[in-house]
């Protein structure tokens, strides 16, 4: 604007020089009158700045509260139907007593027929202490005797029904070994008389013992 008016203001001024004949003529004589306008300056309006409104609160979202349960409906409860009860059958006659007797009387008459088994007959043991067999003991060897070796053995003899020694075993041993071997030795020439389940012969086991002295 102040650029427009200064414009004016020079172009008032020159006109009216020119409207002046004796300065025109001058001006004409000095130099050729130029002529140039002078476009105006466009101005271009600053540009408004742009309000940014601020964003509107976002409303708090609730959560909406839960859809209640869908209440189930109650089961109708209804008294089941008494059952009949059951027809009592009648008790059955009391069965005659004279067959069950008859039965009893069976038994006792068949149990009276049937024989009493005889009792075993009892075992007598082997025998190897009479005076007739004529068994002598055993002798202490000199070998045990001399380093003072005693003691008391059991033999465990099995006599078979002839009378002869079929096995000879050390049920206690007297604690020395020649001693044992000496008993079992002697013992095997022994004789003796079989046992007896009554007036049979049969195989049995006898116990012997025999002891080792010093003193004897």
């Amino acid at each position: 604007m102040a650029l427009g008016a200064v414009l004016a203001l020079h172009a008032l001024a020159l006109g009216a020089l020119l409207a002046y004949e004796p300065a025109r003529s001058a001006l004409l004589a000095v130099a050729p009158i130029i002529v140039k306008f002078v476009a105006p300056v466009k101005v271009e309006p600053k540009p408004t700045p742009l309000r940014v409104s601020p964003p509107p609160p976002r409303a708090e979202v609730k959560p909406s509260p839960p859809a209640p349960a869908p209440v189930a409906p109650q089961p109708v409860v209804t008294a089941p139907a008494k059952a009949p009860l059951p027809a009592v059958a009648p008790a059955p006659p009391p069965a005659p007593a004279a067959p069950e007797a008859a039965s009893v009387a069976a038994a006792r008459l068949q149990l009276a027929q049937t024989p009493t088994p005889a009792p075993a007959a009892a075992i007598t043991a082997p025998v190897f202490n009479a005076d007739y067999l004529e068994n002598p003991p055993p002798a202490s060897p000199a070998f045990s005797r001399r380093l003072g070796e005693q003691g008391r053995v059991i033999l465990r003899v099995l006599v078979g029904a002839a009378g002869s020694i079929e096995e000879i075993q050390i049920r206690t041993t007297s604690g020395h070994a020649r001693l044992d071997d000496a008993a079992r030795e002697a013992v095997r020439r022994w004789k003796f008389v079989p046992a007896k389940r009554g007036e049979l012969p049969v195989a049995a086991w006898v116990l012997i013992p025999i002891s080792f002295s010093l003193e004897g």
